[in-house]
């Protein structure tokens, strides 16, 4: 297959080094039905090969004839049949048939390697990046120089003895990520806080010249909780601030009388009673009260006094 033709040409053009007669090849240019029949062969459905285009020139004796494809989400797509013929020949051969974009078309992005296509974010779980040996955010770690004193302040304490460390590119590309990032100052919860970070008692800083500008979070109130913050950055969990105090927005509650306890008891209005004066009553005598007046009376004349006798107290003589 000649390499012209793959080569995305517009209808009637014609491809470099092609003489206008070639180009006007009576046999080719007029066997639109052939390449028609050749574009619907290959389509799903004849309906996606649309009107005829034009045709464009190859080389000689090579034309390719362009159709509309009309199917859904190719637009700017051309249907193109290639077609050829032997000198002084009068039949047309299809040669391939494409289905090619143009300028108007939407297309995919350039194809990337797969490490080079992988954004922050991207990496899961079990999921492992190629390893870089010219990574420019990294540099070779430190090696021992022999001195007790430098040694123990490079390993010991800075932890430098790694096989790469982190760069100065690295840490200012790092450094500027966090700071335009959603916990620097820029943050709308930054921008509603009270005070910023640099005043928490919850701030732990870093080391190094990061230290100069950001720390890490231990408050597990906040919602950066365990992240890396910039000393302006802010939220409402600050340790030395604290929530005004507000009305509360309910209704003030009526009063409950809890009757489940109490029994109800329903009255009528009280009447004032009207005083009485007291009335003397006499005894009524009656027939049995009689009898007993009379009864009395008669007991006491009955009994008549009794005469009694001193006791007589002389000694009688002795007998004989």
């Amino acid at each position: 297959m000649p390499a012209a033709v793959i080569e995305r040409l517009a209808p009637d053009e014609r491809a470099t080094g092609v003489s206008a007669r070639a180009a006007r090849d009576a046999v080719l240019t007029a066997a639109v039905d052939e390449a028609r029949a050749a574009a619907v062969e290959v389509a799903d459905v004849p309906t996606d090969v649309g009107e005829h285009l034009g045709t464009s020139a190859q080389a000689d004796r090579l034309i390719s004839h362009h159709f509309a494809c009309t199917m859904r989400g190719y637009r700017g797509w051309h249907w193109i049949v290639t077609l050829a013929r032997v000198p002084r020949g009068k039949v047309a051969t299809v040669c391939e048939v494409d289905l090619l974009p143009s300028d108007e078309s939407v297309l995919a992005p350039e194809w990337l390697p797969w490490d080079q296509r992988l954004e922050p974010g991207d990496i899961g779980p079990g999921d492992v990046l190629p390893f870089r040996a010219d990574d420019p955010r990294l540099e070779p770690g430190f090696e021992k120089t022999g001195d007790p004193e430098i040694d123990d302040v490079a390993i010991g304490e800075l932890a430098l003895a790694r096989a790469r460390v982190l760069s100065p590119a690295g840490r200012d590309a790092a450094a500027q990520r966090w700071y335009n990032g959603d916990h620097g100052p820029t943050s709308r919860g930054s921008r509603a806080s009270a005070q910023a970070c640099g005043s928490c008692g919850f701030l732990e800083l870093l080391q190094g010249s990061l230290g100069q500008v950001f720390g890490v979070c231990t408050n597990a109130w906040s919602p950066d909780d365990g992240t890396v913050v910039s000393m302006n950055h802010g939220c409402g969990a600050h340790s030395e601030t604290d929530a005004p105090e507000r009305p509360t927005d309910w209704p003030e509650p009526s009063a409950i009388i809890d009757e489940g306890a109490i029994e109800v008891v329903r009255t009528t209005p009280s009447v004032e009673p009207t005083p009485v004066e007291p009335v003397e009553t006499k005894p009524v005598e009656t027939g049995f009260d009689k009898l007993n007046q009379r009864s009395s009376v008669e007991s006491k004349s009955s009994v008549e006094p009794v005469e009694t006798k001193p006791a007589d107290t002389t000694e009688a003589p002795p007998t004989p």
